[in-house]
């Protein structure tokens, strides 16, 4: 994926749109939710007065500053600024398997990099520090994220030039997680909905005692179902071609069913263990389904006029 590419993408601009769109507490509550309010570990003197401004619908009662709203003759929030920035760290699986095709031709690489950019955006807004980590059989790169989202953007295209050429590891993925220091920082994993099933759960069971997790699914094409306008049909994983033989309706149904049975038990064991799953399969309808999250999932997080804009 190019920079050149990421410009004409009208998923990125809808992104920057959200970014600038957003007021900082709205940000802060939008990515509590997605970090199931744990707890920061930073109380006490870890944070400066910065600003006081009238309360909103949806701010925490305990932001009030009773004097001030004594004084003024209505409620009254304090922001402060915290001095120790959060950690986010965003894993994105990297393995040949990605370079799968998505029902209107974006490959799963292109999906999943822009839903990493959703959650950069809001993050790179409240000042955390973001680390990018691709992963595929043969190697992990770590890619510290320095400067505003341009600069993400700029950072993850250029890591993404490489051609996808190994094969997945996404046990090295989530072993890697497993080995991150700093407790409580918001991981963010990103790979294709293939790639997520049950036997991977004892591992997430243990991430998700430590860290805020939030899982990101690229749904990619049945490769048995006839797509006459697509012509041959490659495999992902081997590289190969698929027989025309084995693209049957009755094929096509089995792996539709037998799809939809791993990807619901896991997300039925991720709800248990209070992880999120965003699944989609297309950039627009991810960027669609992560507004809903955020705007469904909290009162008063003001994002409908964001969505009717974008």
């Amino acid at each position: 994926m190019s920079r050149r590419r990421s410009n004409r993408d009208p998923v990125r601009r809808r992104i920057e749109s959200l970014d600038t769109s957003l007021r900082l507490p709205t940000v802060r509550r939008a990515l509590g939710l997605l970090e199931g309010e744990h707890s920061s570990g930073r109380r006490g003197g870890g944070d400066e007065r910065a600003d006081l401004r009238a309360y909103e619908f949806g701010d925490e009662t305990r932001m009030i500053d009773w004097h001030a709203s004594a004084r003024m003759g209505r409620p009254m929030v304090v922001e402060r600024e915290r001095l120790v920035t959060s950690k986010v760290w965003l894993l994105l699986d990297v393995g040949r398997e990605m370079s799968g095709t998505c029902p209107d031709g974006e490959q799963a690489i292109q999906v999943a990099a822009n839903a990493l950019c959703m959650f950069a955006s809001l993050c790179l807004r409240r000042s955390d520090e973001v680390d990018l980590v691709l992963v595929d059989s043969s190697a992990i790169r770590r890619i510290p994220c320095q400067g505003g989202f341009a600069r993400f953007e700029q950072t993850l295209d250029r890591a993404l030039e490489s051609p996808l050429d190994q094969p997945r590891n996404l046990e090295a993925l989530l072993g890697y997680a497993a080995g991150i220091q700093d407790r409580q920082a918001m991981l963010v994993i990103a790979t294709d909905q293939s790639a997520l099933h049950v036997d991977l759960m004892p591992t997430i069971r243990q991430l998700a005692t430590t860290h805020p997790l939030n899982f990101i699914g690229v749904e990619t094409m049945n490769p048995l179902r006839q797509q006459p306008a697509m012509g041959s049909v490659t495999d992902a994983p081997s590289g190969r071609k698929i027989p025309a033989f084995l693209r049957t309706a009755n094929g096509t149904q089995a792996v539709d069913l037998h799809r939809r049975y791993q990807i619901e038990a896991f997300s039925r064991e991720l709800t248990r263990i209070g992880a999120s799953l965003i699944r989609a399969d297309s950039s627009t309808a991810m960027f669609n389904r992560f507004i809903h999250l955020l705007s469904a999932g909290r009162p008063g997080i003001p994002m409908r006029q964001t969505v009717m804009a974008a």
